[in-house]
């Protein structure tokens, strides 16, 4: 359910009181200031503000003179004479300006000029909803000018951070704008196609809140509404048109630019994501060149970094500042000798370093996806995903996530294959892969397969899963799927089994399945069935 106006504004009127509390509110005109030399730069955007910063509410003139609403945090005692790394704040998807007012006000008493702006077709920012299309990623950069201008921000030292729509934004930006030195990118996409349409798989709930929010909150553009409209419908006579459109939308497209332009990116996610899941943030992470780090939390789309909106401790914005601090201001914290991956387990909570994506997992254990099972489709087995936030966030609150009971799953809806107990427990890290052959009575379907921690009871928690569509195939003719579940980092206790399901229907997407189809899946003696969970010894 979208929340409605009303709440939004109230929400937004809390956090709006208890930073102006605590903040000198101006209304004078910016003044310009001219811009000093690397030298000058390099020792004037050092200091440590003491005292209350100083926050303007402002009218910036975007692309095409679209006029976006910002507010801009300067340091206490700032003046003509000194240079300030500048941090750009773009908002997320139907937040308004005054999202990261708490951590901008925090950033700009460490030294920082702070400038959060709405996004171009929210709230009071003028335009129409592009979904970071040229237009937003041309604002980002007209609002950099803007603070070069009328602030004493330093041109050497500029960096972009949002969360979701605004981590998008800023890494697209960083691939078009060589001024940006430093990027944290937190809870957002490289790859929008992966994300919302992973396995040629239309992610119904997530696209759902997200047209939702955006004609709650803001302008829609007829051309997102054309999308969206194909995207609810799957109308795969659109497919080409869809991905042509996500792809212009996804930073992936750009990395031989921002790899040229060597900004040091952090990449912050959720394993629960249901907006944006981790495995495209993953690829694209060590495809990156220059300085980079990527953080894994429990959690869902946001609320890893959620509660230090509001002022909370918080690990993701502690790290943050730390990024912005090393790669901005120069200070020697050590950011760039800790491992470059951090994880924090969805079991035990502790966090753990790796040198690389691909060194996360030392072993992996096969589970023999043995015999022939044949399942109707279209039959709910109850084996599912959960809903979209509220799923991973007990999971991530309370350690609840998605049970079912494993010998209960219905046979002629859900095929069903179990490893024998682990004598010893398994740390599952990185990305479980299924591979298998199908056989379908129709030439479209969709299937979705789980892995679920199964208790001696039979209680399977879910430990993730991940949807596939296919299409055009030669009923009665057998084909291969291969198919990458969501990454996770969960503990299977000593004693209890993985358990492997496949169904056809999950309310978390748009399922393709003729009436009345059937899908067989089997295991050829030449090419084997199987899932590969990736353990850490």
């Amino acid at each position: 359910m979208t929340p409605s106006r009303t709440t939004l504004r109230a929400a937004i009127g809390t956090l709006s009181a208890a930073v102006l509390a605590t903040t000198t509110l101006t209304v004078a005109p910016a003044h310009a200031a001219p811009a000093p030399d690397r030298t000058t730069a390099a020792t004037a955007a050092r200091p440590t503000a003491t005292g209350s910063p100083t926050l303007r509410f402002v009218d910036i003139a975007g692309a095409g003179g679209t006029p976006l609403k910002a507010n801009v945090f300067t340091p206490a005692g700032a003046d003509a004479t000194r240079r300030y790394p500048l941090i750009v704040l773009p908002t997320s998807w139907a937040m308004p300006q005054v999202e990261y007012l708490v951590q901008a006000r925090k950033l700009a008493a460490t030294g920082y000029v702070v400038l959060g702006y709405n996004s171009r077709g929210f709230w009071q920012s003028g335009g129409q909803i592009e979904t970071a299309g040229p237009k937003d990623i041309a604002d980002a950069s007209k609002v950099i000018d803007w603070a070069l201008a009328h602030t004493p921000a330093d041109p050497h030292e500029v960096g972009m951070a949002g969360v979701s729509y605004g981590a998008g934004i800023s890494l697209l930006a960083a691939a078009s704008d060589k001024r940006i030195k430093a990027v944290a990118a937190l809870s957002g996409w490289a790859d929008l196609i992966d994300s919302i349409y992973s396995g040629h798989t239309p992610h119904l709930q997530a696209a759902a809140v997200l047209g939702g929010a955006g004609e709650l909150t803001g302008r829609p553009s007829p051309e997102l509404r054309q999308i969206l409209k194909d995207f609810l419908s799957a109308n795969m006579a659109k497919e080409k048109e869809l991905i042509a459109w996500a792809r212009k939308r996804s930073p992936a497209t750009y990395l031989d630019r921002i790899n040229a332009n060597g900004a040091a990116i952090l990449l912050g996610n959720a394993w629960g994501d249901s907006l944006f899941p981790p495995n495209q943030y993953a690829a694209f992470f060590e495809k990156l060149k220059g300085p980079k780090r990527l953080e894994f939390r429990p959690g869902d789309h946001a609320t890893a970094e959620g509660l230090g909106l509001l002022g909370l401790p918080n690990d993701t914005w502690n790290d943050t500042e730390r990024w912005f601090d090393h790669y901005l201001k120069g200070v020697d914290n050590g950011i760039d000798r800790e491992p470059p991956v951090l994880l924090k387990s969805r079991s035990t909570g502790a966090y753990e370093g790796y040198r690389s994506w691909r060194d996360v997992p030392s072993a992996h254990r096969r589970i023999a996806l043995d015999g022939s099972h044949r399942i109707r489709t279209g039959l709910d087995s109850g084996a599912d995903g959960g809903l979209i936030f509220l799923s991973s966030m007990l999971d991530q609150f309370l350690r609840l996530p998605p049970m079912a009971s494993i010998p209960l799953l219905p046979r002629s809806a859900a095929a069903v294959w179990q490893s024998a107990p682990y004598p010893s427990g398994q740390r599952v890290r990185g990305t479980t892969r299924l591979h298998t052959t199908v056989t379908s009575t129709a030439p479209s379907g969709t299937a979705i397969a789980y892995l679920y921690d199964v208790g001696p009871l039979g209680l399977g928690k879910l430990v993730t899963h991940a949807p596939v569509t296919f299409h055009d195939r030669t009923p009665g003719r057998p084909f291969g799927i291969d198919l990458d579940l969501f990454a996770t980092a969960y503990d299977v206790p000593a004693g209890h089994r993985l358990a492997v399901v496949v169904d056809t229907v999950d309310p978390l997407y748009i399922a393709q399945n003729p009436d009345g189809a059937r899908l067989t899946f089997s295991s050829p003696a030449g090419d084997p069935s199987y899932v590969s969970v990736p353990v850490r010894d």
